[in-house]
């Protein structure tokens, strides 16, 4: 494992919960309600709601609430909610390393790290995620195995967009249609969060880190994921994607010892917190192999 040269802030994970989500997953009348609001119809509603151009009037209290600094993004008119939701980052915010053997955060986001088990099982939270679910693919998954998940929990105030972290090509991409619910803690006490979500995975192979698997998970009212590229090659730092309005998740899968993870990440999530990162930042490297001699 390394440390890298940035100052990482941690957040206890928490410090993440709310009085609103804990009504809907920890009382009865709140989880009835769950039943309805997180089922596709709704979501879509609310999506077009967001769409709307009086939805633009959600904005300014919007950027109060989250203290979201609009000096680091484009200066524009938003037409809508969601329109100001998936704003662009002003070019030269979110460089990358300049060496390709560092691993660079795809995204902003709180991030926690743990090994993928002999069996595909990790865990998040006080509960346990098998890739096979996650991925639904049980060869896929085993590739996996011994390997390094990331996930990146995004909140309302990051840049809802992420990227390639590599140079390579895409082998597949699948969409895996689901129940939308919040990737937040809370929820971890009473669902397998990320199996129920709608989601979309990528396989890529790496110039420098083999072949990775990148997940991005829909959340409550969230479940618009849109990528790019669906084929073909992919360029380190180009736009990957981006969410649509609500808390998503992106989720970084690694092959055994084809990344070293800053030991300040590694010690964050052992104490149970998240770091904070943003994309771009440099979160783990490429390890050194010892040639050995003839």
């Amino acid at each position: 494992m390394n440390r890298g040269a940035h100052a990482f802030k941690s957040v206890d994970i928490s410090d993440t919960d709310n009085s609103t989500l804990s009504f809907l997953y920890n009382t009865v009348p709140g989880r009835a309600l769950l039943k309805i609001i997180v089922r596709p119809p709704v979501s879509k509603l609310s999506g077009s709601i967001l769409k709307s151009p009086a939805s633009r009037v959600l904005i300014k209290g919007f950027i109060r609430r989250n203290s979201i600094d609009m000096e680091e993004y484009r200066s524009a008119r938003f037409n809508s909610f969601n329109d100001f939701f998936i704003r662009e980052i002003k070019e030269g915010s979110r460089p990358f390393p300049d060496k390709e053997n560092d691993v660079a955060a795809p995204c902003d986001g709180k991030l926690t790290v743990y090994p993928v088990t002999p069996d595909s099982v990790f865990c998040i939270k006080r509960s346990k995620y098998s890739l096979c679910d996650l991925l639904q693919d049980r060869e896929l998954a085993d590739e996996f195995s011994d390997g390094v998940c990331l996930i990146f929990r995004l909140t309302p105030d990051d840049y809802h967009r992420y990227s390639c972290i590599d140079d390579g090509e895409v082998l597949q991409r699948k969409r895996i249609d689901g129940i939308l619910h919040t990737v937040r803690p809370v929820a971890y006490q009473r669902y397998s969060v990320f199996c129920q979500n709608s989601r979309e995975y990528t396989v890529m192979r790496t110039a420098n880190f083999g072949k990775i698997i990148q997940v991005e998970v829909g959340a409550l009212f969230a479940g618009r994921i849109t990528n790019h590229n669906h084929s073909g090659a992919i360029k380190r730092g180009d736009e990957k994607g981006m969410f649509q309005f609500g808390g998503s998740t992106v989720i970084m899968l690694f092959q055994k010892d084809r990344v070293s993870i800053d030991e300040t990440i590694i010690e964050n999530t052992l104490q149970n917190k998240e770091t904070i990162v943003r994309m771009g930042n440099k979160i783990g490297e490429k390890p050194i192999r010892e040639e050995r001699l003839p």
